[in-house]
């Protein structure tokens, strides 16, 4: 092959391969040129947002000032525009527009509200004037004495029927006994059952949010039946049945809540209680020729005041109650000839009660508490016949439990029960009250 035709190949496959490399070079550059064109765009629409949030930002920003200014002392009154209410809408308390949030907007233009605490049901900052709705639940079958205080400027009536059950049984020997099982004198037995029905008319007032005052009217009916057997040369059985009703001793009290709720703190409640002698004493009852008792009394005979203190405790989910008491009695000069003895001057024995317990809320409406009282009884001083006499002291226990369900918001039913545990504490005691408040 000549060399010139040799050299003209080389040329046409040189030029050949550089065409053939060329064509994706170009290609290449195109799709650059399309991928830059698309993040301009974008960049310009991100611009175009951030522009609009800027201008959003800044109207929230001049609202702010605007608030500001018409809440700070001095500012003109004029009527603000508040984002979520209605033109022409009382502008709220600013206490309760605290931790509410600020409403945002989204770059799709739906509004938000930012994360954090919701808008309070009361205003921040201040302390809750009384135990929530939580805890008066579970304290409605607490006993009255140990529960919430009444709220500010409300009647609560609170009519109560109660029955106790007591009973007693005796043996008594009176004589000698020679050797073990050989006695003589006189053997008695007594059994004696006694049945009391108190109804009462009971009013609270709320002083304030830390002052309740109370009166109770209580209307009584006993029945006492002894039955009393001898055993020496024959038996000889007598039953002893009485019966008396009438008005019991009136009483008064006042209560004083000493703290505010805060958290898991204990509420304590200063109370006081004075009982009048209304009712029909056990000296004023008539008795026979030989100082037996021919009639019931309805009331101590004596007046009586009874400080105390109290104190509510809520552990979720109960709420711990307890508190004592001490009842003090007056005494006075009764003057009286009872059968062949002279009573002079009586001081009556007083008492030290505590108790504790707790309630429990099942659901808003129904609600139970658990608790034991006891009361020590001091020695009564009697002069008869120019004689000092001391009686024994006694211990009065007692578990109690109560239910309680809320019929409305303004009135509920509650039912009590005390068993007793000790020998000077009646067998049995129930309570039905229905509290209704105005």
């Amino acid at each position: 092959m000549p060399a010139r035709s040799v050299k003209n190949m080389a040329n046409g496959l040189a030029l050949a391969a550089m065409l053939t490399s060329a064509i994706p070079a170009r290609a290449q550059s195109a799709d650059i040129a399309e991928e830059l064109r698309k993040l301009h765009a974008e960049l310009k629409r991100q611009q175009d947002l951030l522009q609009n949030q800027n201008a959003r930002i800044e109207a929230q920003q001049r609202e702010i000032e605007g608030l500001k200014a018409g809440l700070a002392p001095g500012g003109s009154g004029a009527e603000l525009a508040i984002p979520g209410l209605a033109p022409g809408t009382d502008i709220p308390d600013l206490s309760t527009l605290r931790g509410s949030g600020l409403v945002q907007t989204t770059p799709t233009g739906q509004p938000t509200v930012l994360s954090g605490p919701q808008l309070p049901e009361q205003p921040v900052g201040e302390a809750p004037p009384e135990p929530d709705a939580e805890v008066r639940a579970r304290v409605e079958a607490i006993p009255q004495e140990q529960g919430v205080l009444t709220p500010t400027g409300r009647i609560v009536l609170e009519p109560s029927i109660e029955y106790t059950r007591s009973s007693t049984n005796r043996l008594v020997f009176r004589g000698i006994e020679l050797v073990p099982g050989i006695q003589i004198g006189l053997i008695e037995a007594s059994d004696a059952d006694r049945d009391t029905i108190i109804s009462t008319a009971g009013v609270r007032y709320g002083v304030t949010s830390r002052i309740e005052v109370e009166a109770r009217l209580p209307y009584l009916y006993r029945r006492d039946r002894i039955e009393v057997a001898q055993q020496r040369d024959e038996s000889i059985v007598r039953t002893i049945e009485l019966k008396e009703k009438g008005i019991g001793d009136v009483e008064f009290g006042a209560r004083y809540q000493l703290n505010s709720p805060r958290g898991q703190r204990p509420i304590w409640v200063a109370s006081l209680r004075v009982k009048t002698n209304t009712g029909k004493g056990p000296f004023d009852i008539d008795y026979d020729e030989f100082g037996v008792a021919t009639g019931l009394a309805t009331g101590s005979g004596f007046w009586a005041i009874q400080p105390g203190l109290n104190f509510l405790l809520p552990s979720d989910p109960v709420v711990i109650y307890g508190g004592g008491s001490y009842l003090y009695h007056l005494p006075a000069d009764v003057n009286r000839l009872v059968g062949e003895a002279l009573i002079g001057r009586v001081d009556p024995g007083d008492a030290i009660s505590a108790n504790v317990g707790f309630g429990f809320a099942l659901n808003p409406r129904f609600s139970y508490s658990l608790g034991y009282r006891h009361t020590y009884l001091m020695r009564t001083k009697t002069e008869i016949n120019d004689t000092t006499q001391f009686s024994n002291t006694g211990h009065v226990g007692s578990l109690n439990m109560g239910l309680s369900y809320r019929l409305t918001p303004r009135q509920s039913v509650n039912l009590g029960f005390e068993f007793g545990v000790t020998s000077d504490a009646p067998d049995v005691s129930i309570t039905l009250k229905i509290p209704t408040s105005f």
